[in-house]
C-alpha cells in the first residue's frame, strides 16, 4: 500500500486509513515556495497530476477548500458563482492553518481540523491518478481521483482560469 520510506501518520493518512482508500505514499524534499513544480520535477510525474489544496473564504469568512491542478490558477469569480457565494478570496496562511490544523504547504484535503465545503477543479476528476498533499511538507500521496468526489464528498466545479 504504501512506498518507503514510510512517513510517520498524519491526520490525513489516519483519514485515509479510516475510509478504507488505497494510497502510495511520496516524499521529497520541500522547497519553501517550490510549489507543485518542485514536487512533480522530483516525483518525475506531470505538473497537471499534482492537485493542490488552496484554502479559501467567502465573503462572510466562513473557509473552504479549492482542489486545483499544479499547473492552473483558481478563477474566485468563477468559483463564487458556482459556489453561490458573492466573493472568494485566499486566506492567509494564519488563517487557512488555524481552519485546516496543516501548515501551509503541507495542507491537505482528507483530516481537516474542521468540515468545510471542498470544491475540485472537475478535469481532476478525469485524470488517472493523482498526487496531493498527505498532510506535510514534502508528502503526497497518489490514489485515484475518484476518492475526492467520493468519500471525500468534494463538488465537482470548472473553476480554471483559461492558461
Amino acid at each position: 500500500m504504501s512506498s518507503s520510506p514510510r512517513v510517520s501518520e498524519t491526520p490525513a493518512t489516519t483519514w485515509l486509513r479510516q475510509h478504507g482508500i488505497a494510497f502510495v505514499e511520496h516524499t521529497y524534499e520541500y522547497v519553501e515556495h517550490g510549489g507543485t513544480a518542485v514536487s512533480s520535477q522530483s516525483l518525475g510525474v506531470p505538473e497537471h497530476q499534482v492537485v493542490k489544496t488552496l484554502v479559501m473564504q467567502d465573503e462572510h469568512g466562513k473557509p473552504l477548500i479549492v482542489l486545483m491542478h499544479g499547473d492552473r490558477k483558481v478563477s474566485t469569480k468563477n468559483l463564487a458563482r458556482q459556489a453561490d457565494r458573492k466573493r472568494i478570496e485566499p486566506c492567509t496562511p494564519e488563517v487557512a492553518q488555524r481552519h485546516t490544523g496543516y501548515q501551509v504547504g503541507g495542507t491537505s484535503p482528507f483530516g481537516l481540523r474542521k468540515p468545510m465545503p471542498i470544491f475540485v477543479q472537475r478535469t481532476v476528476l478525469d485524470l488517472g491518478r493523482i498526487f496531493v498533499n498527505g498532510g506535510r511538507r514534502g508528502f503526497l500521496v497518489e490514489l485515484s481521483p475518484a476518492v475526492l468526489a467520493g468519500a471525500l464528498g468534494a463538488v465537482a466545479v470548472n473553476c480554471a482560469l483559461e492558461s
